[in-house]
């Protein structure tokens, strides 16, 4: 199992279980979808700057995991440092050179997954290109849609339980001989 997909599921596993309603402390979790889409952008001296940024107003968790950086068709012998521009853990955006690539020693870069939330600005500090980058745009949706009917069950466990009596100890009897 790829790493981002064991990170998803195990984010997709703790969000269940702190979302979820339940009964006498059993979890039901909630329905959750997760989709994959390919991502791709080329970066060049026509083209210095690409950002990848999602609608705010969604309520899904986006993550962009990059899998390769490789200079392509027309790249020259030189240094092409890729910069990537995003917001640490305390959502202060900060700036980290992620490749310095060249045609004739290191022309790409596996990134194995290397996990990012948009807003991503990706640059090319230096260098004139062309350099592609790809990846996943990984969007993980919980719903949070209870349907009456599913209340109302719950409901009808909850009375179900309270109705139940509690367990009385065995009564002794004469010992036989």
């Amino acid at each position: 199992m790829a790493a981002g997909t064991a990170a998803a599921l195990v984010y997709l596993s703790q969000e269940s279980r702190s979302r979820a309603g339940g009964v006498g402390g059993l979890r039901v979790p909630a329905p959750v979808t997760m989709d994959s889409f390919f991502f791709g952008c080329e970066l060049s001296g026509h083209t210095r700057s690409f950002t990848f940024k999602v609608e705010e107003e969604d309520d899904a968790e986006h993550v962009l995991a990059l899998t390769m950086l490789c200079l392509t068709e027309g790249a020259k012998d030189e240094c092409n440092v890729v910069e990537v521009v995003a917001r640490n853990h305390d959502h202060q955006e900060i700036a980290v050179p992620v490749a310095n690539l060249k045609l004739s020693c290191q022309p790409m870069l596996s990134l194995d997954d290397f996990q990012l939330q948009p807003p991503v600005t990706f640059r090319l500090k230096s260098g004139s290109g062309p350099v592609r980058i790809t990846g996943r745009h990984q969007i993980v949706t919980i719903s949070n849609d209870v349907s009456e009917e599913e209340e109302s069950e719950e409901e009808d466990n909850v009375e179900e339980e309270d109705e139940l009596c509690p367990i009385l100890p065995a009564k002794k009897q004469g010992s036989r001989r």
